[in-house]
């Protein structure tokens, strides 16, 4: 891709300093306090210099945190710094987002609507969001409730070496995927799916979320499209490493790889095959009107 010297978006927020957020701010806690009431107790110590010294060791730094920190074992460098290769990640996602809010704010402009800009959340091992707490094993994710999308950069690593898919264009087609979820929030689609899920069965409840899943492939490539034709951000090869990306993280493949079997009742995301062919339907067609999964989904 050719995203060097463009625009960042103002939108990206750099959480990997504050690793493990827990969700309990300020304070010792009450049993962080009996504790240090025992600990007085036997050491014969005034108990107020142990709870000024626990308030003193947790007050945050300058540009520090008032949520617990504990060491990426995985990072030497996660703590306090920023290698050179995450500070150019960093740009690089900033990049595609800014390229993203260009493209979809005309497409709604066009539609004389207001598109408002996700934020996208940098974040180390977890990350606290209006929809729970949100781990890196989960992967990237969109949160409806905060309008957010949450990355742990590391999902990179594996999307090349586990995963088989590396290249810069399969990264920006991750970004891409989550934001179409912030366009299907915008439209109303996510809420609408999320009401019919809840009154649903399993089977038809994960049918449903398949069906969410190849939209947003879709206008990840309606995107793609955007980009290559009006921008030429694309380069030779790129297309190639955005369907390589789609079909590594399919329900089906994954499945096989982690049990050897698959069950597709239980497919939330959808096959390689279905993931490939709806990103290439927004790629090839460049229509958002082309992408409604659920109508195709009825025929």
């Amino acid at each position: 891709m050719r995203w060097r010297g463009r625009r960042q978006s103002q939108n990206v927020e750099d959480r990997r300093h504050r690793n493990g957020v827990r969700g309990r701010r300020g304070g010792i806690g009450l049993g962080g306090i009996l504790v240090v009431l025992g600990l007085s107790w036997a050491l014969g110590i005034d108990p107020m210099m142990l709870l000024q010294g626990v308030e003193q060791a947790q007050r945050p730094t300058q540009g520090g945190s008032l949520s617990s920190i504990e060491t990426d074992s995985r990072r030497p460098d996660a703590v306090g710094t920023t290698a050179p290769e995450d500070d150019e990640m960093k740009q690089f996602v900033s990049v595609v987002l800014a390229d993203t809010e260009v493209m979809w704010s005309s497409a709604f402009r066009q539609a004389r609507r207001n598109y408002r800009e996700p934020t996208l959340v940098l974040f180390t091992d977890a990350a606290q969001s209006a929809c729970g707490l949100g781990r890196a094993a989960m992967g990237p994710f969109y949160c409806p409730a905060d309008e957010t999308i949450y990355i742990d950069l590391s999902f990179y690593d594996d999307l090349k070496t586990r995963f088989g898919a590396p290249g810069d264009f399969a990264q920006a087609y991750v970004i891409a995927h989550e934001v179409g979820h912030h366009v299907q929030k915008q439209l109303g689609v996510s809420d609408r799916i999320t009401r019919l899920r809840n009154q649903a069965d399993e089977v038809e409840s994960n049918r449903l979320s398949v069906l969410l899943e190849l939209q947003a492939d879709c206008l990840a490539g309606v995107w793609a499209n955007d980009a290559d034709k009006v921008r030429a951000l694309l380069d030779q090869g790129d297309v190639a490493e955005g369907l390589r990306a789609a079909a590594a993280i399919g329900d089906d493949r994954l499945q096989r790889q982690s049990r050897g079997y698959v069950t597709p009742d239980s497919f939330t995301h959808g096959t390689s095959d279905q993931r490939v062919r709806w990103f290439q339907t927004g790629l090839e067609t460049g229509d958002i009107g082309a992408c409604d999964t659920f109508a195709a989904a009825e025929r």
